[in-house]
């Protein structure tokens, strides 16, 4: 089925809650009469005036805008009327402060129009700058198909961004590609499906899934920023396990990760994907959700993943980068034996990437939380670590190397790592005696042995913390913050 603007603002607001903004559209002057013939066909076939139309509803009761394009209006093609029509409509919900779901379907811009409708691009971005800048939500549908310059300018922009089940959607058309080259676009590239697998969007969803995932993000992007704390967690002694037990125990294959902490302590979890440049990233989960009710933008290890690379430093970078443009809290989970040790983490850069997260994180304005969960190892381990506050899992653990690796540094032997470890104050209750961790949670004996009750107590924890850092004065945390890492 194709789903026109119309049919997909029907399935996404809220019934009886739409409204128009779209005013008479001005054609050219002067215009030629092909062109003009082709407009008027195009008003009569599919009942638009112009290829995007605009408005604002309700949202699972949330108020909305959303801009929406129409392909079988000359193929979606923007031209100046219709730059000017989306323009003001994201103004205009810049200037009511309420999010942007943008839903474009479209071959680029009109080329009856020339050079002018190609520069409408421009326009149109620095509207969405301008509405992400102010602290906006703006979210993105690709649909069947989308390229061009739509697709390069407010097609690829979002906070959020999906598309529809096998959509095309490219930079350059096939049919131009064939034109120009003389030789077809290869198949399966400029599909949703390839885009989502390069981590260039974030999922591949059928219409009637947009409107509950659009809400779900929602819930947490525009969460109140100030969140009424409840009483705070009883803090338990953690029983002093020598530090190699702790390693030990740390490595339980059975031990909750970062997935299961969101799937057992969050809610309105909504996943993000790689960096939106081509890359997915490994070793990292990014994603929107809420302890409680305070709302984070999650940046976590999973080290049932392949071990993290530069890639997948750079996905945490785009988590930070989105938490400070909405001002959102961070919570890092650190869950890592260590960076990919490899020729290719080395050419893209893992170190450079270990320091501009590093950079990123203790410069961020938005609260931060970090959460050492098992294992933290190496510069992987620390690119996540230097938060406003450290909570961590009894069996957790820091240190720049594995244990092994350290004892064959110095010992030319890994037979002396539970003496290594014991001897550098990694466990959790070493790293709190010396003010880098704030806060442990026990586990009986093992969270392994007691997932859900334990994930229960580290979210109750969490919510708590949370909501303590949006409390606090911003620059007085960040003052802290600064002091905090300057003294260690």
């Amino acid at each position: 089925m194709t789903w026109s603007a119309r049919d997909l603002i029907d399935l996404t607001i809220d019934p009886g809650t739409w409204v128009s903004w779209d005013e008479p559209v001005v054609d050219p002057v002067p215009i030629h009469p092909t062109y003009a013939e082709a407009l008027a066909t195009a008003r009569r076939s599919t009942g638009f005036d112009e290829a995007v139309t605009t408005g604002a509803g309700r949202l699972a009761g949330r108020p909305v805008a959303v801009v929406a394009g129409e392909f079988g209006f000359l193929g979606g093609s923007i031209g100046v009327a219709a730059a000017e029509r989306l323009t003001r409509a994201i103004e205009r919900a810049t200037a009511q402060r309420i999010p942007l779901l943008a839903a474009p379907a479209s071959g680029g811009t009109r080329m009856q129009e020339g050079t002018i409708a190609f520069l409408q691009m421009a326009k149109i971005s620095q509207a969405i700058t301008a509405h992400k800048a102010a602290g906006l939500p703006y979210l993105v549908y690709l649909r069947h198909p989308t390229t061009g310059g739509v697709f390069a300018s407010w097609g690829s922009l979002g906070h959020l961004t999906v598309a529809e089940p096998g959509a095309l959607i490219g930079f350059l058309g096939p049919r131009v590609h064939e034109a120009l080259t003389g030789s077809p676009f290869p198949e399966g590239v400029q599909t949703a499906e390839n885009l989502h697998r390069h981590g260039l969007i974030d999922a591949v969803l059928a219409p009637d899934q947009v409107a509950p995932v659009a809400a779900r993000a929602l819930a947490t992007l525009c969460a109140p920023r100030r969140i009424a704390r409840g009483p705070q967690p009883a803090d338990d002694v953690p029983e002093a396990l020598p530090a190699w037990e702790v390693v030990q125990r740390s490595r339980r294959t059975d031990r909750p990760g970062t997935r299961a902490l969101l799937r057992n302590a969050a809610r309105g979890v909504v996943p993000l994907r790689g960096t939106q440049s081509g890359e997915t990233g490994t070793g990292v989960i990014v994603a929107l959700a809420r302890f409680g009710e305070a709302p984070a933008v999650v940046v976590g290890h999973d080290r049932r993943d392949r071990p993290l690379d530069p890639a997948g430093l750079r996905a945490a970078r785009r988590g930070l980068r989105l938490a400070t443009e909405l001002g959102l809290p961070v919570l890092t989970v650190i869950d890592t034996p260590g960076a990919a040790l490899s020729p290719e983490s080395e050419e893209g850069g893992l170190a450079g990437e270990i320091a501009r997260c590093l950079a990123d994180l203790v410069t961020l304005p938005v609260p931060t939380l970090c959460v050492l969960l098992g294992q933290g190892s190496g510069g992987g381990a620390l690119a996540l670590l230097p938060t406003d506050r450290v909570v961590a899992a009894a069996h957790g653990w820091l240190s720049s190397l594995p244990p092994e690796g350290a004892s064959a540094i110095l010992y030319r032997t890994t037979a002396r790592a539970p003496e290594v470890a014991e001897a550098q104050g990694i466990r959790a209750v070493d790293l709190q005696a010396h003010g880098v961790v704030d806060r442990i949670v026990v586990e009986r004996d093992d969270a392994a042995d007691e997932p859900l009750a334990f994930l229960d107590r580290l979210g109750a924890v969490l919510a708590y913390e949370l909501a303590t850092l949006l409390d606090a004065d911003p620059a007085e945390r960040l003052t802290a913050r600064r002091a905090r890492y300057r003294r260690l």
